[in-house]
């Protein structure tokens, strides 16, 4: 029994070794990415870098809490709110009258759905903040997570402009959205609705 006991300690802090040595690699790239972006003259190369350290960042954030637990899963509500702040403060200088708001609970997720969604949600906050709402306009955008007859649903929702009225989120060609369609149809099984009605609603 104390051999068993023994075994146990050490695979549980292998794992959170791993999981540790994950989030900085993770952000050693963010930082090498962030290098990268200062060094370009061109403000779309910047863009772009500046969300692809967003999303490594995003990753990293469920791999930090990883660190602490002892069974591969993590309290998904906290990495939300980590998440949105990090996307709230990479874009406040661009969207200073915006604010964010995350509420509810989801329980414990598993490593994998906690990282797939960590990622759907940032781009979700990341597109409402940026495309939501006119330069200069005041606005909000409110996450809500629940459970629901088994089901996990989160909500991302703002009071912006709204959706184009040909909207087709699976022939946008914005990779933003490619990736959450992917990381919610394909890696969770999980199912995505859009709505316009004063600002745009989507649900996971």
């Amino acid at each position: 029994a104390r051999r068993r006991e023994l075994e146990l300690r050490v695979k549980e802090t292998t794992i959170r070794e791993v999981h540790h040595r994950v989030k900085n690699n993770l952000q050693t790239i963010a930082s090498l990415l962030r290098i990268q972006a200062r060094g370009s003259k061109n403000e779309e190369v910047r863009r772009a870098l500046a969300e692809a350290t967003e999303r490594v960042m995003s990753m990293a954030v469920v791999h930090e809490l990883l660190t602490g637990s002892a069974d591969e899963r993590v309290d998904f509500a906290a990495a939300a709110r980590t998440v949105v702040d990090l996307v709230r403060r990479g874009l406040i200088g661009e969207r200073p009258h915006i604010t964010t708001t995350v509420s509810g609970d989801t329980g414990e997720l598993g490593a994998r759905a906690a990282t797939s969604l960590a990622l759907a949600v940032a781009e979700l906050v990341h597109n409402a903040i940026e495309h939501a709402f006119d330069p200069g306009a005041d606005g909000a955008v409110v996450v809500e997570m629940r459970r629901e007859s088994g089901d996990l649903v989160i909500v991302v929702r703002d009071d912006g402009k709204g959706l184009p009225p040909d909207f087709d989120a699976a022939a946008s060609g914005h990779l933003g959205l490619d990736i959450v369609r992917t990381v919610v149809e394909d890696d969770l099984r999980g199912a995505i609705t859009f709505a316009c009605e004063h600002g745009t609603t989507v649900t996971i």
